[in-house]
């Protein structure tokens, strides 16, 4: 029987879909009933019964009992006399209820249009239950094997064989992966994309980081740690402020491990990202001078309005606390929420000569470049060298070198 194989397809395509049986049959009923009042062109009234475990389908056709002559819309009226041969105790304003065959109503045609309304109707449902799911699950590690490689994304699949995405700008510079591989990510958002769902997954966000320290960190996951912020610049280094809630233990010392084995295993996965595990203080100075570590601060000087710190130190350690590529200045101003800027102490520079000083032979937007990479004073421009000057500094040669002969000569003279 037609009818039979229609629900008992659906059926099956219900429990693929995992979709409960209550949902399945409202979306049957539904479907029937917007194929009859489209088949019908004056509006009726239809009743759709359907037991999806017998794969049984009753249609009941509803028709109000009226005079006879007044009959203006025979698919909800019918005459009094009409009715009475049904049966013998309708009265005026009644309601006639019978049964239609599925048969007499709905050709091959009609059928198969009702197969591909389920189809959409099912498939936006699961496509909408997915939404909802992952919507309450943003922030959250997951597992996905990678099972297609394109170019500017990564297509993986869930446990449910769901499809996650993994766009190329939320990768990890030196991510790498194969077919078949298993990936960790975060659900870092979830959309519509060709009316399907599109869930965005990301190895840059800074949750990622912390989910990874739950993992790997009892305390971190029973909240007697917690982190209190994370930066990061992917691939290159990240810095993470913690903060116990039990003295006796040290969070920086428990989120790294004897010898590193706790954090070991999260620069792995983060392609060896450097990672700075700082102990998070409400003293901003000192915050900022355990920000800027591994460098060695003198004194901290804070401008509260602006927002603006001033750090001072040795000469041997300014270096340090700019790193390679000013990634460690930077994050640790991300990290703090002050601009800071690094000046060497003025005692070991007293023949020195600010680089401001020289604002008559240079311009301000090159002696800017150079307090960029915290170059401050003429010397400290003299002691990096021209080719490590031009590599730091968006300065051509050139004017790097004229530079440096401006310095020179100050200090010949």
């Amino acid at each position: 029987m037609e009818v039979q194989n229609l629900i008992e397809s659906f059926s099956e395509f219900k429990d693929v879909k995992n979709i409960d049986r209550e949902t399945m049959m409202n979306i049957l009923e539904d479907v029937f009933k917007t194929v009859l009042a489209k088949k019908y062109e004056e509006q009726g009234n239809f009743d759709v019964i359907i037991n999806v475990d017998k794969g049984d389908l009753e249609i009941w056709k509803n028709r109000e009992v009226v005079e006879d002559g007044e009959v203006e819309n025979p698919i909800a009226q019918i005459s009094l006399s009409d009715a009475l041969k049904i049966e013998d105790d309708y009265e005026i304003g009644e309601e006639v209820s019978e049964q239609v065959s599925f048969e007499s109503e709905f050709g091959r045609r009609q059928v198969l249009s009702i197969r591909q309304h389920l189809m959409a109707r099912i498939s936006d449902q699961h496509r909408d239950e997915l939404m909802k799911r992952y919507e309450a699950r943003k922030g959250e590690l997951i597992h996905g094997e990678v099972y297609q490689i394109w170019r500017n994304e990564i297509l993986l699949q869930d446990d449910e064989g769901n499809d996650l995405s993994l766009p190329k700008s939320e990768q990890i510079p030196k991510d790498y992966f194969k077919k078949g591989e298993s990936v960790r990510a975060v659900i870092k958002d979830v959309n519509l994309r060709n009316n399907k769902a599109n869930i965005v997954l990301s190895r840059i966000a800074p949750e990622f980081i912390e989910r990874l320290f739950e993992q790997e960190v009892p305390e971190v996951f029973d909240g007697i740690i917690t982190i209190k912020n994370v930066v990061r610049e992917p691939g290159e280094r990240a810095k993470v402020a913690v903060e116990s809630y039990d003295d006796r233990i040290d969070p920086v010392g428990a989120c790294v491990g004897m010898k590193g084995s706790r954090i070991h295993g999260i620069v792995r996965e983060l392609k060896n990202e450097n990672i700075d595990v700082v102990n998070y203080t409400e003293n901003n100075q000192l915050l900022i001078t355990r920000a800027l570590s591994p460098a060695k601060i003198t004194s901290v000087s804070l401008d509260e309005e602006k927002k603006k710190a001033s750090v001072y130190m040795d000469a041997d350690q300014v270096s340090l606390a700019i790193g390679r590529g000013g990634y460690n200045i930077n994050l640790a101003g991300k990290l703090t929420g002050y601009e800071i800027d690094v000046y060497r102490d003025e005692e070991v520079f007293e023949d020195d000569v600010a680089i401001e000083e020289f604002k008559d032979e240079i311009e301000e937007w090159v002696i800017s470049e150079f307090k960029k990479i915290g170059c401050d004073t003429a010397k400290s421009v003299l002691e990096i060298g021209a080719e490590d000057l031009v590599s730091r500094t968006d300065l051509e040669i050139e004017t790097v070198e004229e530079v440096l002969r401006i310095f020179n000569s100050e200090f010949e003279d």
